[in-house]
């Protein structure tokens, strides 16, 4: 069904980010590849300023393990990649980047506050230029 597939994944929820995979396999089609995308969102420079100089290189190195971590095992054709940034900005961008035709990505029920700010899958619905599929 699919040849280019991003699947963006929160990796503090890992067993949803393996779940969110196993489904992409499903439709993706012979020969087609996935992209298993985290983002992670910038620290304010004032946070930062009182953190360990080396916070950033340590929370990207967790999050490149956890990520194949997550699509260890998993038979096909799947990148691992990671980015910094907005996330709902970062995964428009990989799915732009890739040419893909399918972004999915795992969404919590939404509340009052979606309805104000919105969510990061909101987001990523109302401007993607390809499929998205939610994923509760």
């Amino acid at each position: 069904m699919y040849k280019r597939i991003i699947v963006a994944v929160d990796i503090s929820h890992g067993k949803l980010g393996k779940e969110l995979l196993d489904k992409a396999l499903k439709l993706l089609d012979d020969g087609g590849e996935i992209r298993l995308l985290h983002v992670l969102e910038e620290i304010p420079t004032y946070v930062a300023a009182e953190m360990p100089q080396d916070l950033n290189e340590r929370r990207e190195a967790e999050s490149r393990v956890e990520l194949k971590a997550i699509a260890h095992g998993v038979e096909g054709n799947i990148q691992v990649e990671l980015r910094r940034g907005a996330a709902s900005g970062q995964i428009l961008q990989c799915a732009e980047d890739n040419e893909a035709d399918l972004i999915m990505i795992a969404s919590h029920r939404p509340g009052l506050s979606d309805y104000f700010i919105g969510s990061t899958a909101a987001r990523v619905v109302r401007h993607a230029q390809c499929s998205v599929l939610i994923s509760r």
